[in-house]
């Protein structure tokens, strides 16, 4: 056998070889592809879950809003916490405006929305209050003369207890009402305000009740009523 004829032998078999070898390894990889993909359809992903989307809520204050906190009484007035023992002047008429406008429910009317409250553009710190210089001492008068009064009057002062002062709006206005009917008809006639059960006000005119000044029938009583309001408007609330 020739050189030539082993070398073609050697050359054939190493071919036929690397030929087996070849496509033994795409065999494996195809084998191994396809049991991949029937693992995948078997095994499917798990679907991903969305979260939910959560709403948040925003508080809303409203127009007034009176909390409990640990025992003590917070006033909000549109969204604004206020100091309830140094309200302002705007704060003192925005309470009361709001106060008019509920009232119709104790009587069993609707309630009208309020104005909106006046937009503040800054906020300023609140003014310190700024020294007084002492005012000048008086020269002391001199003692009048004492006159003495007859018995008779000091045994009545001394006869007559003070009167407490009267405490709450409604005794408040009554006290200005009762005043009022001091020498007019309607003195005798027993008119009197006093609160309601619902924290109202009742018009007490001798043996009749009447729940609000609206119900009272008789115009000399209403204009009574309404007068005794607008004075003690003037002295309570002024400039409101």
């Amino acid at each position: 056998m020739s050189t030539t004829t082993i070398i073609a032998i050697v050359l054939g078999l190493l071919f036929v070889y690397i030929f087996g070898l070849v496509e033994g390894r795409g065999q494996g990889y195809k084998k191994r592809k396809a049991e991949e993909e029937q693992e995948r359809k078997a095994n499917p992903p798990a679907p991903v879950i969305q979260p939910t989307p959560v709403t948040v809520k925003v508080d809303d204050p409203g127009l007034m809003r009176i909390k409990n906190e640990s025992g003590y009484l917070t006033l909000d007035l549109d969204g604004t916490r206020v100091d309830t023992s140094a309200l302002t002047s705007d704060q003192r008429k925005r309470l009361i405006e709001m106060l008019n406008v509920i009232r119709p429910w104790l009587e069993g009317k609707p309630a009208v929305a309020p104005p909106p409250a006046p937009v503040v553009t800054s906020i300023s710190p609140s003014p310190q209050p700024r020294p007084v210089a002492p005012a000048p001492t008086p020269p002391t008068p001199k003692p009048a003369p004492q006159v003495a009064a007859p018995a008779a009057s000091k045994s009545a002062a001394k006869e007559e207890p003070s009167q407490p002062a009267p405490t709450g709006i409604v005794g408040q206005i009554d006290a200005i009402l009762q005043a009022r009917l001091l020498g007019t008809p309607l003195e005798g006639r027993g008119i009197y305000l006093s609160n309601s059960p619902e924290g109202g006000v009742i018009v007490n005119a001798g043996l009749n009740k009447y729940n609000g000044i609206d119900e009272v029938p008789d115009p000399e009583i209403k204009a009574a009523l309404r007068a005794a309001i607008t004075e003690w408007e003037n002295k309570y609330t002024p400039g409101l």
